[in-house]
């Protein structure tokens, strides 16, 4: 063996000897790798499913660009076809009724309407009930729906009806349990104006006079006790072709220059009776039968008698 491969052999032997690492595989497998392809298949068909319920439900609702089922958005607002039923409270600002169909508010107990200022405090509520229908508001006013006229209003002070006519259909009329105040009261054609007070009096006032009128009448005046008829600066004045006074007492008069006492009961029967309208210091009236003379002094004892 020469030098030079006695040297090479020397050094190979005195080289270190290489090994190869251990080999680890990367991944998942045995069951970890079935537990992680079972967990996918799974969110799999769970978004398959959601998939399918919201198309199910969009079917169903009929969910378009416009809206949902009966509900349709539009620039205006929301609009609503058909009946619908809200559970909760509904705050809108204005709902308007298509052209050719009314608009129905349905409730199985009583439907309010409340309405409310800034700060939230009811200012107005409308109740409509089963007994009765009721408004709280400050003041309360119905408008003719061509002019806006005010027909009728109500408030803590007054109530103020504004319609050219009011009419009363009941048949026991109207009952007032203060003072009136109109310009005219006037009963229908053919009909009778009965002014009544059954337990007190009856007072008709005017500063510019007080006018009643039958045109086509009699006008009856009854009273159980009094009937006054008093002027504190002007005039009674009865203008009639006939002026009766019925009821009123007959004095007695008798004198033999005025009947004779030959006479016949015949002649004196057929003979007409003319009496004499007295008057007493009090003011009572009475009738006396004429003679040939005045017999109202004669028979003035019927003064003190009455």
């Amino acid at each position: 063996m020469t030098r030079e491969q006695y040297i090479l052999a020397t050094q190979q032997n005195s080289l270190p000897r290489t090994e190869h690492p251990p080999f680890y595989p990367v991944g998942i497998y045995g069951w970890r790798k079935r537990c992680l392809y079972f967990f996918v298949l799974l969110l799999l068909v769970t978004m398959i499913v959601n998939l399918a319920m919201t198309i199910w439900i969009l079917k169903v609702m009929n969910f378009t660009v416009d809206g949902m089922g009966n509900l349709r958005v539009t620039k205006k607002g929301i609009r609503l076809e058909g009946i619908s039923e809200f559970l909760l409270p509904l705050y809108v600002k204005e709902i308007h009724s298509r052209k050719d169909s009314p608009l129905v508010l349905q409730s199985d107990r009583n439907v309010t309407v409340n309405a409310r200022n800034h700060m939230g405090q009811l200012t107005g509520q409308l109740t409509v009930g089963a007994d009765a229908v009721e408004a709280q508001c400050k003041r309360f006013e119905v408008r003719a729906s061509d002019s806006g006229r005010v027909l009728f209003s109500a408030d803590e002070d007054e109530i103020v009806i504004g319609a050219d006519r009011l009419k009363v259909t009941g048949t026991e009329g109207a009952v007032f349990g203060h003072s009136v105040e109109t310009p005219h009261i006037r009963a229908e054609p053919s009909q009778d104006l009965k002014l009544e007070s059954p337990t007190r009096s009856l007072v008709m006032e005017a500063p510019r006079g007080v006018q009643v009128n039958a045109a086509a009448g009699d006008l009856k005046a009854t009273c159980r006790k009094e009937l006054h008829l008093q002027s504190t600066e002007g005039e009674i004045f009865l203008d009639a072709d006939t002026i009766r006074l019925g009821n009123l007492p007959v004095g007695s008069f008798s004198s033999s220059s005025s009947f004779s006492s030959s006479s016949s009961p015949s002649s004196s029967a057929s003979r007409q009776t003319i009496y004499e309208l007295c008057a007493c210091p009090n003011g009572k009236l009475y009738l006396s039968p004429a003679g040939a003379g005045s017999t109202c002094q004669s028979s003035s004892n019927i003064c003190l008698w009455s």
